[in-house]
């Protein structure tokens, strides 16, 4: 399984729509940015077909320590929900071409 960075999407992007490199990188950019301002709200994101982000938040809980043994305590957190959707989940299971 490769990572793909950022820069990679970018370069994807401008190659594919023909837009100068820094045009693609801002749009890239202002576009996260939406989406974690919008998050950091406690909005819901739905991107249709894609997928929806949500907050959700974690409860507190107690942990362990796993070479002290010690209990400890982990506050209540937010984390990020992802749910993919219909056309995500399509290409997730496609079976691939027996050819």
């Amino acid at each position: 399984m490769a990572t793909i960075a950022k820069k990679e999407l970018i370069d994807r992007i401008t190659k594919k729509t023909q837009c100068k490199n820094i045009t693609a990188k801002e749009i890239v950019q202002q576009f996260l940015h939406e989406i974690t301002t919008e998050l950091a709200k406690n909005n819901r994101l739905e991107f249709r077909d894609f997928g929806v982000f949500e907050v959700k938040e974690r409860a507190a809980r107690t942990a362990q320590n796993p070479k002290t043994l010690e209990k400890i305590h982990v506050p209540a957190r937010l984390s990020v929900k992802f749910k993919m959707g219909r056309i995500m989940k399509e290409k997730l299971n496609a079976q691939p071409d027996p050819s």
